[in-house]
């Protein structure tokens, strides 16, 4: 399932708390496809706090907390890492990571929790919903076989990677628009994981953002960067993405393009990916400004004169999903659709 569709199910169940109607959610997936950068990010949008247990780090006790003698009885005191209503706030979210990589007796102890929403005496607040998540067994991890009883506590998502989603991450968290146009460029880099041979560095959505992090470290210094993109991806994926970036020196003048004028488009395709990165996050970064609908103008009309037109419609397509129905208005992107059906169905 794509993220953007996992996002909406995410939200639909934490909105749905207070009616009765949430439904514990398990999150498959493998290694570094943002499975719990997604769970964060509703925490985000709805500003609660999202408490992270990761079970593979705790025994039974942990969970089920401590007992100790109460008179002629024995009480249990509740873990401080359990959500309260007092101390976390009315909402939020209880995110068991890694509860595949959890040995069985702890995964147990948390059965209770999971569908009841209580540990003994313990009540999990009204306004929190569960959410968790694991990688599978053939992912090469520390997994466990999820027992059947723990299985039947959730709604179960396979969480899938898609370029498109990933673009839209990206713009919307300022990754460098070098990465973005060289993953449009070659997109079967964006995930490259074998379980057969169990790469130490491998490309991932999660090792992407390291190599921007890298580029912003070794922009100036490319045979470092080279390194430190290989030490994140793996050799063949860094050596790429070193030597697109490289290639940035003979883009033409943005600027004047997003003012307008006429400028020569570069024959080389790798560039021509490049430019719709670059343009696209420019149209991103004008959206509050007062000449947003006339830098939106021009990006268009570029646009509608590109020579691939794929790739001008994946341009728009990136500016609408991060720019949202502000562009329909802008009286050039008639022109575009019009030109676009001309192209399309001549």
């Amino acid at each position: 399932m794509r993220p953007e569709q996992v996002s909406k199910i995410l939200t639909q169940e934490f909105e749905s708390v207070f009616d009765g109607h949430h439904t514990p959610v398990m999150l498959w997936g493998a290694p570094g496809i943002g499975k719990s950068q997604i769970i964060a990010q509703v925490a985000q949008t709805h500003e609660v706090e999202i408490i992270d247990i990761r079970l593979s780090q705790m025994e039974p006790s942990d969970l089920r907390g401590i007992p100790f003698k109460n008179d002629k009885l024995v009480d249990w005191s509740i873990p401080s890492l359990l959500p309260d209503e007092k101390r976390h706030g009315k909402q939020g979210i209880l995110f068991l990571d890694e509860i595949t990589s959890a040995p069985p007796t702890v995964s147990a102890a948390a059965y209770q929790l999971i569908l009841d929403r209580r540990l003994g005496d313990y009540k999990v607040p009204d306004g929190w919903v569960i959410f968790a998540a694991g990688n599978r067994q053939g992912d090469r991890g520390v997994t466990y076989s999820m027992p059947a009883p723990l299985a039947n506590r959730f709604s179960h998502y396979e969480l899938d990677v898609n370029l498109d989603d990933w673009a839209a991450w990206a713009y919307k968290n300022k990754i460098d628009e070098r990465i973005i146009g060289f993953l449009r460029y070659r997109p079967e880099h964006l995930f490259e994981f074998d379980p057969a041979h169990n790469p130490v560095a491998f490309p991932s959505p999660r090792t992407w953002e390291f190599v921007h992090r890298a580029l912003k470290k070794f922009d100036q210094d490319l045979a470092l960067f080279r390194q430190a993109a290989s030490a994140c991806v793996g050799e063949v994926a860094g050596v790429e993405i070193t030597t697109f970036v490289e290639h940035m020196a003979d883009l033409p003048n943005l600027d004047a393009i997003i003012q307008g004028e006429q400028v020569s488009i570069p024959k080389e395709l790798d560039l021509q990916y490049a430019i719709c990165a670059a343009l696209a996050g420019r149209a991103i970064a004008a959206k509050d400004s007062d000449q947003a609908q006339q830098i939106w103008g021009n990006i268009l009309n570029f646009a509608r004169d590109f020579p691939q037109k794929e790739l001008g419609v994946m341009l728009v397509s990136d500016m609408q999903r991060a720019i949202g129905g502000d562009i329909f208005a802008v009286p050039e992107f008639a022109n575009w659709a019009g030109k676009i059906a001309e192209t399309l169905f001549d």
